[in-house]
């Protein structure tokens, strides 16, 4: 990593000098005495959601630190991984002066977070095996340059990007690299968490909508240095996770025999939608997956997503992406729902 690397030569100057608002409940934190309380202005009658949420949601980050084998101080908790992401803007990315990298074929809210925040945005598209093009990348780094964002496995191609390219922009990029592990559940491949220690300039998403199954409840993580951190706690809103949000994180994350059952059974129903798929005469290609979706290049996406939704059956028609051309993007369902697939996939002509 260079040395030069200083977070607060990110920061904005604004988010530099901002004094966070103190809410009632950083005052004061319950040692789980009989406290009477009358400093937040609540609806004093009890109905299990009356009372303000932890604002630090530490019951929920004290399991996962417990799990990851990361402090508290490491973590922040959005709802969802799209606030964590606009937090991310937010703090670092002046309006209308700086610029972020995204990597097409990718998460489209990236794209439009940058728009939002009035950020430019430098699309480099991945090469033809959906790897970064790094050489493209760092030529398109100049001194404004504040963010770049890696989906990984990356979403829709379903692919791990290799570690070296990942390591070589860590190293010889001066700003914030976002490495956005939504699928790493799925993945054989090692979670960055554990390079967070080597790289100040890292910063590694989660959350809990996809293997956790946890999608309508909105709990996104942000992992990162203390000093980053820090940051971010300075603009976020007091009471961003919710007390239902906590209280089904915390039950599902202490699930985790639940959970890793499930994600086996994804990962065995993967393959047998991939074996299918590659029997289909109509489907040109299927690109290798450590998600819990494929991507399947077809004859005519346009042609062959219709027939799908004739018959009840949505996916998702990647085409208008970057090198996605007559790509349909298929999530792995149940056993049920994966056969009855198959069999509508076979019928078609």
């Amino acid at each position: 990593m260079t040395k030069k690397f200083n977070i607060e030569n990110l920061a904005r100057d604004s988010v530099k000098i901002l004094k966070p608002y103190s809410s009632a409940r950083d005052e004061y934190v319950s040692d789980g005495s009989e406290m009477i309380f009358l400093d937040t202005n609540e609806n004093p009658f009890e109905n299990g959601v009356n009372r303000y949420p932890d604002p630090y949601q530490r019951s929920l980050k004290s399991l996962l630190s417990e799990q990851k084998g990361i402090s508290e101080t490491n973590m922040l908790l959005g709802n969802g991984s799209d606030e964590v992401l606009d937090l991310i803007f937010r703090a670092f990315c002046e309006p209308n002066q700086d610029n972020i990298i995204t990597l097409p074929p990718t998460y489209g809210m990236y794209k439009v977070l940058a728009g939002i925040n009035a950020v430019g945005n430098r699309e480099v598209l991945l090469t033809t095996d959906f790897e970064p093009n790094v050489p493209k990348i760092l030529e398109s780094v100049d001194e404004r340059t504040k963010l770049i964002f890696i989906c990984s496995p990356n979403n829709p191609t379903g692919n791990s990007f290799n570690k070296e390219n990942i390591i070589e922009l860590l190293e010889s990029f001066n700003g914030l690299v976002v490495v956005d592990e939504a699928y790493i559940d799925f993945s054989n491949q090692e979670s960055w968490l554990s390079s967070l220690k080597d790289y100040p300039n890292l910063i590694v998403t989660q959350t809990l909508s996809k293997a956790y199954g946890l999608a309508g409840i909105r709990l996104g993580i942000c992992y990162a240095s203390e000093e980053i951190i820090a940051i971010l706690n300075k603009i976020k809103p007091p009471y961003n996770v919710n007390q239902l949000t906590q209280q089904k994180a915390v039950q599902r994350v202490n699930n985790q025999d639940a959970v890793q059952q499930e994600i086996m059974q994804i990962l065995t129903e993967r393959d047998v939608l991939m074996k299918a798929l590659r029997t289909l005469d109509y489907v040109e290609k299927v690109y290798p997956s450590d998600a819990n979706f494929i991507l399947g290049k077809v004859d005519d996406a346009d042609k062959r997503y219709q027939q799908l939704l004739e018959k009840q059956v949505v996916v998702r028609n990647r085409s208008s992406q970057p090198l996605c051309e007559n790509t349909l993007r298929f999530t792995v369902g149940t056993p049920e729902e994966n056969k009855l697939l198959i069999a509508i996939l076979k019928e078609l002509n």
